[in-house]
């Protein structure tokens, strides 16, 4: 496996430990369809939460939370819909993003963008 792969999981395992500590509870990881994919999808309380998470080594292009633009919110938003679909999930969603920069804490932040 490549070493990116485990930064993006260890990134991943991090995300959720820390939803997990404000009451998140881990539902599905890795959810891909074709045009996109959703990192972790997690419950909050009534509400379904997508929750994208990022890892930049190097902050001199803005750093992991300036990182996501509007093509990946599109493609988040894609995935969700067909993840909604599939679950036949009808509650309330959000989509969060935690991110993570090389020697820093993680970096919360709910309900970063609407669909």
């Amino acid at each position: 496996m490549a070493k990116t792969q485990d930064i993006g999981r260890d990134a991943e395992d991090r995300a959720e430990a820390l939803l997990a500590t404000h009451g998140l509870q881990p539902i599905s990881r890795n959810y891909r369809c074709r045009g996109g994919e959703i990192d972790l999808v997690m419950r909050d309380q009534d509400a379904l939460v997508f929750v994208e998470v990022r890892y930049r080594s190097n902050a001199s292009f803005g750093g992991a939370l300036s990182s996501i633009d509007q093509r990946k919110c599109q493609r988040l938003i894609l995935a969700a819909r067909h993840y909604l679909a599939r679950s036949g999930w009808t509650g309330p969603c959000r989509f969060d993003v935690v991110g993570f920069d090389r020697g820093s804490e993680a970096h919360w932040i709910r309900d970063a963008f609407a669909a």
